[in-house]
């Protein structure tokens, strides 16, 4: 069972990479402090989650709420298409997020999805991913060069859950040259980017939210956390 601390348990998606660190270069979990520093500013307890196993549903019961985090992209080949050039790929965090993805919401647990995260999601309810903005929409503003934060500003549908957290339209830092093409089953598309990419999808009637920004990039505004915070101590 999760944690009965009156503050709720948030798992963590994490990387496995190359790291050098002190005297040490070796693989490590990794996973940007920018993440638990918002979750603890929401008022819960983080908990790393490396892609190491397949005990999906023992793995969600041990939390709360879900992260699924940022990074690599989803193989092409889990929505039937060739790989571009540009795409690179983390299948071990594919197999171990769908896997987590689905047991957290068979078991009904609050899920944030995160860049990566929001692709994840809709993969694996069916969607399909466009891999290169900068050829389909013809612009970079998404990701503009490397290690560099794209601006811009979203606006949410009226009613959405999004919404309801956000407002009618949220600044945003963005850091994507992927985006939803097709949206998986269930997911309503809630948030629009200026020139129209899909910036936000959820379900309604659970909390099931990604969006294809990085809120935790501004940890002076952890709202979207804190909303998950509160549906996981609800939900439990």
């Amino acid at each position: 069972m999760a944690s009965n601390d009156s503050r709720p348990v948030i798992g963590l998606t994490s990387y496995l990479e190359p790291a050098k660190f002190l005297v040490w270069e070796t693989e490590a979990v990794l996973l940007h402090r920018f993440y638990v520093d918002c979750v603890v500013a929401a008022g819960g307890i983080p908990v790393l989650l490396p892609p190491v196993s397949d005990a999906y549903d023992q793995l969600v019961s041990t939390v709360d709420g879900l992260v699924l985090t940022g990074g690599a992209d989803v193989e092409p080949a889990r929505y039937g298409q060739e790989q571009h050039p540009a795409t690179y790929t983390r299948p071990d965090r594919d197999a171990f997020e769908f896997g987590l993805f689905e047991a957290a919401r068979k078991a009904g647990k609050p899920v944030l999805g995160v860049c990566r995260g929001l692709q994840v999601m809709s993969v694996a309810l069916g969607g399909t991913l466009t891999q290169h903005l900068p050829e389909a929409k013809e612009t970079t503003e998404h990701q503009p060069a490397p290690a560099t934060f794209g601006r811009g500003t979203v606006a949410l549908a009226e009613g959405s859950r999004a919404a309801a957290i956000l407002g009618a339209e949220t600044k945003t830092l963005c850091y994507h040259h992927q985006a939803i093409d097709r949206l998986g089953a269930g997911l309503e598309p809630v948030g629009w980017a200026a020139d129209g990419t899909i910036e936000a999808a959820e379900i309604p009637g659970e909390f099931t939210l990604g969006v294809q920004w990085h809120p935790e990039q501004d940890t002076d505004d952890v709202r979207l956390f804190r909303a998950l915070v509160e549906a996981s101590k609800e939900r439990r």
